[in-house]
């Protein structure tokens, strides 16, 4: 019997502590976890709706809210630049600090439908970016984001396109800040934007 019930006691510990160890390394269990990636310059070189090369470099200065999406994006896209139109109605004279940037992983179909309707339709302020294949695969890989094509018959043309879902922030002197994840409400979004001004 005294062996049995000491089994089942190192049993329990053992399960409780690769729960907590598990615990300790699951981002969620650690909030600070997109906080504390290593220090790094994203970068960026596309056109903007104009055909204009837009840079990272000529946005020193300013604080810079950046998702990477496309106009057919059923509804990841269009709830987070929602909550990005949000945020800049929110920041009232501040809004001149902060400038967000949509980059399409979809640029050719994104630029044949309009990435400037498709922008200004959630705010006038959201600055959308298409570049060639090869100049988006590089903005993508400085922003350690994925995206890739997929087949799907019940989407325009034929196929969707997955991608990385958080919106980053870069700050004035071009340096990655954090990621917010996918849901993340307005106000937490300009609360944190507003502890840096």
């Amino acid at each position: 019997m005294r062996l049995r019930t000491l089994q089942i006691i190192l049993w329990t510990a053992a399960i409780l502590g690769t729960a907590i160890f598990a615990w300790a390394r699951w981002p969620a269990g650690n909030q600070a976890a997109t906080e504390t990636v290593s220090a790094f310059e994203p970068s960026f070189a596309l056109a903007d709706s104009e055909g204009k090369l837009r840079t990272n470099a000529e946005f020193r200065g300013k604080f810079l809210l950046v998702f990477f999406g496309f106009t057919n994006c059923p509804d990841v896209c269009p709830t987070t630049l929602a909550e990005v139109a949000q945020v800049m109605d929110n920041l009232g004279p501040e809004t001149d600090k902060v400038l967000p940037i949509f980059i399409s992983v979809d640029p050719e179909r994104d630029r044949r439908l309009g990435m400037s309707a498709y922008t200004e339709a959630f705010h006038p302020a959201i600055l959308g970016l298409a570049g060639t294949e090869a100049e988006t695969r590089a903005a993508a890989e400085s922003f350690k984001i994925f995206y890739g094509r997929e087949n799907d018959g019940k989407s325009p043309d034929g196929y969707t396109m997955s991608h990385s879902s958080g919106l980053f922030l870069v700050g004035p002197d071009g340096a990655w800040l954090r990621q917010f994840a996918y849901g993340t409400p307005a106000a937490d979004i300009l609360s944190d934007l507003k502890s840096r001004f």
